[in-house]
């Protein structure tokens, strides 16, 4: 085995090495090859007499030179091997003890919130909300093979509006965190909200964004409230806000809302409503008449009383709001879920979305119609509209463009670049091709709450899509 073949061979694998200098290579190479070499890479021609070699002799002299051979390179790469071990555990990072996963590096959300979220998924699959049995005589479908496979064929759309929650329950998170607190502008809460999902969801037009405006109903005002353009309302520790907002995929709509009240005087009027509405999403299920619905919540949320100012308060549902069937691209999709007995016996069925929402109110427990328009949705039954007034025309492209019949507010026209839209706007409401939903108030100086979350009805259990730690 000569030198310069076991110097070939340790400079060969010293370079593989990242560690050493050409110039440390070189020497090292050196220093292995001198320390390995044996006396000559042939043979002896000769025996210890001077007699030559038989042949048997030389074929096992060469047997013995290639094991030589083979057993100096096997200690020249074990040599080089355990080097390049020990560099590389001086120059490695600390491990911090925990085992990585396999493939490649997860994307993990940023502070703020800006990764999309079907980038964190790289399966595809998105977390599935909380999975709830129905009532006993329904329980024969858990096990139902027939039942089973249908669940199964119907995974690509659950998996859209799982990923519409995901986003939800990320967004809401955040502004939960960071972002809600005493003294914020409203309009600057509601654009950072809705920006977030923006970028949370990849807004792509009718294909994935935020479901209708950002509702953020402060105290007596219950429902479909948000700040037009210059409003200047602020945020106070004493408010009674009710931040209810929807992300969609594909139409498929996810509407879930929340109450922040950081005065605890409010804590038993949120726990009323809270409890109300888990009441309602425990009722839910195939076959179950709506009016049972209503009468346990009701139940549930009178039980409840708060103590203000000195004066005690039993929570009142409030009557005429609802919960709602969803369908794709209708909020409200025909069937409604009440919070007070005596509602219709109309049932749920397999493969239904609900958005089960419940609103106590120390006030009267009845709202009206008052203060200024912000939320508008073009009507979803509605036909060709002949229409005489150009920017009334033009208006209700941009909407068909942009929302379809999804809601949308006046702060979104105005992201648009439309001005001057409001006789335009009007126009459209008088024609019946747009509907208005003012602002919905009980008494002043009244207080209400709001918890809501969407569900699903599979046909062998139900699933709470937007069901967080949170809520």
């Amino acid at each position: 085995f000569r030198y310069q073949d076991l110097y070939s061979i340790s400079r060969s694998k010293l370079l593989a090495r990242q560690d050493m200098s050409s110039v440390e290579v070189e020497e090292r190479a050196e220093e292995l090859s001198e320390k390995l070499t044996t006396n000559e890479d042939e043979p002896d021609a000769q025996n210890e007499n001077g007699s030559p070699l038989t042949k048997n002799q030389k074929k096992k002299a060469k047997k013995k030179a290639a094991a030589a051979r083979k057993a100096a390179e096997a200690e020249t790469s074990s040599e080089c091997l355990m080097e390049g071990n020990q560099a590389a555990l001086e120059n490695a990072p600390k491990s911090d003890g925990k085992k990585k996963k396999k493939g490649g590096k997860q994307a993990q959300q940023t502070d703020p919130p800006s990764v999309p979220v079907r980038d964190l998924f790289s399966n595809g699959k998105f977390p599935e909300g909380e999975w709830m049995s129905y009532n006993d005589d329904q329980r024969w479908r858990e096990t139902n093979e027939e039942k089973r496979e249908k669940q199964r064929l119907e995974e690509s759309i659950i998996n859209e509006v799982r990923q519409a929650a995901e986003v939800h329950r990320q967004v809401r998170k955040y502004m939960q965190e960071k972002v809600i607190r005493p003294g914020i502008l409203m309009t600057e809460l509601c654009e950072t909200l809705e920006n977030t999902v923006r970028n949370l969801i990849d807004e792509r037009g009718l294909e994935a964004g935020i479901a209708f405006p950002t509702g953020c109903s402060l105290d007596w005002v219950a429902a479909h409230w948000t700040p037009n353009s210059g409003d200047k309302t602020v945020l106070s520790y004493d408010n009674v806000m009710k931040l209810d907002f929807g992300t969609q995929i594909n139409g498929r709509i996810i509407d879930s809302a929340f109450t922040w009240a950081p005065n605890p005087k409010f804590s038993p009027l949120l726990a009323a409503v809270k409890d109300a509405t888990n009441t309602g999403i425990r009722e839910a299920g195939i076959d179950v008449r709506l009016c049972d619905i209503g009468a346990a919540i009701e139940e549930v949320m009178t039980s409840y009383e708060v103590e203000l100012n000195g004066k005690t308060y039993t929570v009142k549902p409030v009557r005429n709001l609802n919960g709602h069937s969803v369908a794709p691209y209708q909020i409200h999709a025909g069937k409604s879920v009440p919070i007070v007995k005596g509602g219709e016996a109309t049932k749920m069925e397999e493969g239904e979305f609900f958005a089960i929402e419940t609103f106590g109110s120390t006030g009267k427990g009845f709202v009206h119609e008052d203060l200024e328009c912000s939320h508008y949705m073009k009507n979803f039954d509605v036909g060709h509209v002949p229409l005489r007034m150009a920017n009334a025309k033009r208006l209700l492209a941009t909407i068909d463009r942009n929302f379809g019949t999804l809601a949308f507010c006046r702060r979104y026209l105005d992201r648009l670049g439309e001005t001057k839209y409001l006789m335009a706007l009007k126009n459209l409401v008088e024609n019946g091709v747009v509907d208005q939903y003012p602002p919905l108030c009980d008494v002043k100086s009244s207080y209400v709450a709001q918890f809501e979350h969407t569900l699903y009805l599979h046909p062998t259990r139900k699933e709470v899509l937007s069901r967080g730690d949170d809520y």
